[in-house]
């Protein structure tokens, strides 16, 4: 903020007992610490937004000044009442409604409904929205996720709306302190602020989005056990299966927080779930499969039962997303670089189209330019599961509507359906799949610009490249969409010694065979001659370093990935040390 609005007396900005930090974009919304995320702070950010969709032509997602405009909230405690700390902090959702209301649109308080329910209501009444979400992140942490009339924001909004922000942010601090809305803490002086009452339209409308499409009792027979956490969609997860003929046993439902990341379900987690799985099947019998969604419920968690040993099984999201495009028969597949190259090997190949950058708002991007290119039925997915659909889909004789944003409860029943159409269980189901392994996993309070930093590194200094791929021959270059690239032998000879320098930390006595390949598009991907592959790539939301591994055996993606986060001298923290870019806290 500059000198001018903090220096002018017995302003807001004047009186403020703590140093503002401005909400940034990640890959989904803005997210940050609760410390920093005063009521003050989400009001600037969310005026703003509104007031650049103000601007917008309908057509590209505006909306009207005067309209109805949605909002809804997950479980996370600060989302809808204040919680203990100092300093104070809480209630975004009232900071969420006060900002629509300011806007000058009518605020419809939509309740507690996953993020994908929001979004299908409020697109299919032509009206934007607001999603007050940390999902899956850390219980520190919070944020909110805005939608135009059309659906998701997009790359190309975060510009113009970021200026939208530093003109709010100086009327607002420029205030003085007594006309203000808002106290020192960042808290709105009037305290406690009531929602306005509560609409159950959307969640209605979402059971019935997927009992029109599966049709009568397709899931009949079926035995599942839902695992509710704080997932804001558990009780319409049971509600949509059951109505689906499912019978379910419910467990594991909490009223604190459980930070859920279905990108990266370590081993207490799942010894966790087991343990209510064990005690379920002890009361109920046989159960098929365990199913989940993370906080906002936009990613699915499916598990799979071992027949014999009764060991559940964790089925990645980006083979939930194959299962689910077969299912669906897709003409297009859209996915981050970041997902299990089994894609590129089985009946998806055809229909794959170029990689993109990881985030909801890449593969939306992706699956517009497959429909600007004449795919009728187009859809997409990301690593965590996140199941997206660029157009309506029909199977059946019946019509799905596209929702492109993430979802979680149509992987659920489209892995359940197809395999109870085909007549296997869910291991026998996922073993038709190509033989690619996957695993991920992270270092967490790993400071984000480290991160950027060793990408960076290990990165070549012309944009325009987007992949090298090595052999006998020499190097070739590619760009994003596989197209070929000339390149000068001084850029050449740098990603040979960036070739040289990643080998020296992913080595043979690690298992690992000689690096064939790398690729740029997001983060650094390491391909190496016995087909394993290494991700590297700081998180978007959070202060986290993550490792995507992808092999011919679950066991060895497994090990990459332990290999890569082991503490204190794995994979990673060797890379960090490398950097030299800053001390550990």
């Amino acid at each position: 903020m500059t000198s001018v609005i903090s220096e002018k007396k017995d302003s807001l900005r004047s009186r403020l007992a703590q140093e503002p930090q401005a909400l940034q974009f990640g890959t989904s919304g803005r997210r940050g610490l609760l410390v920093h995320l005063s009521q003050l702070e989400v009001f600037i950010n969310a005026l703003a937004e509104l007031e650049y969709l103000q601007s917008l032509p309908l057509s590209e997602g505006g909306i009207v000044r005067g309209e109805e405009f949605f909002f809804a909230y997950d479980l996370r405690p600060s989302s809808s009442r204040f919680v203990d700390g100092e300093p104070r902090r809480g209630e975004l959702a009232q900071a969420i409604e006060c900002a629509i209301r300011t806007a000058g649109m009518r605020p419809v308080n939509l309740g507690c409904i996953p993020t994908p329910a929001l979004t299908y209501y409020a697109v299919s009444h032509g009206k934007g929205s607001i999603m007050v979400t940390g999902s899956h992140i850390p219980f520190d942490r919070n944020g909110y996720k805005t939608n135009t009339s059309r659906g998701e924001l997009l790359k190309q909004h975060e510009q113009p709306i970021n200026e939208k922000v530093r003109d709010a942010r100086e009327s607002l601090y420029s205030q003085s302190f007594a006309d203000s809305l808002f106290d020192a803490q960042g808290l709105f002086k009037a305290g406690h602020l009531e929602l306005s009452t509560e609409s159950g339209e959307a969640a209605t409308a979402y059971i019935k989005r997927y009992t029109d499409f599966f049709g009568s009792q397709p899931l009949h027979g079926m035995h599942l056990l839902v695992y509710q956490h704080s997932a804001v969609g558990r009780d319409l997860l049971v509600e949509i299966l059951r109505r689906l003929g499912a019978e379910v046993i419910t467990a594991g439902r909490s009223e604190t927080f459980v930070p859920i990341d279905t990108e990266n379900i370590d081993a207490a987690q799942l010894a966790a779930v087991q343990a209510l799985f064990d005690d379920a099947a002890a009361s109920h019998g046989p159960i098929d499969a365990v199913v989940s969604t993370d906080g906002d419920s936009d990613r699915p968690l499916i598990l799979g039962v071992d027949a014999e040993t009764s060991a559940l099984r964790f089925f990645g999201g980006d083979l939930v997303g194959m299962i689910t495009a077969e299912y669906l028969g897709a003409d297009a597949a859209v996915v981050p670089i970041s997902c299990n190259d089994g894609i590129d090997l089985g009946k998806l190949r055809h229909i794959t189209e170029p990689k993109t950058r990881i985030g909801s708002p890449f593969v939306i991007a992706g699956m517009e330019t497959a429909r600007a290119r004449g795919k009728r039925a187009v859809c997409g997915w990301e690593a965590n599961g996140g199941f997206l659909t660029g157009s309506d889909i029909s199977k059946n004789g019946r019509i799905l509507k596209a929702l492109p944003t993430r979802d979680a409860v149509l992987p659920i029943v489209a892995v359940l359906s197809s395999s109870r159409e085909k007549g296997v269980g869910l291991a026998e189901l996922f073993a038709s799949l190509p033989k690619r392994y996957s695993r991920a996993a992270l270092l967490k309070q790993f400071p984000r610009p480290v991160g950027l930093e060793i990408v960076r590194r290990f990165s070549p200094s012309d944009p325009a490249i987007g992949e090298v791929r090595f052999s006998s021959q020499g190097a070739s270059l590619l760009n994003a969409e596989g197209r070929e690239v000339q390149a000068a032998d001084a850029e050449i000879q740098a990603l040979e010694t960036i070739r040289q320098k990643l080998a020296g930390f992913f080595t043979a006595d690690l298992g690992f065979g000689s690096i064939t390949g790398l690729n740029f598009v997001d983060g650094v991907r390491i391909r190496f001659s016995n087909d394993d592959v290494a991700h590297l790539r700081p998180s978007g939301n959070a202060d986290e370093l993550r490792i995507y591994a992808v092999s011919n055996s679950q066991a060895r993606a497994d090990a990459i990935a332990a290999m890569a986060v082991a503490e204190p001298d794995g994979i990673l923290r060797r890379l960090e040390q490398s950097a030299g870019v800053a001390e550990r806290p």
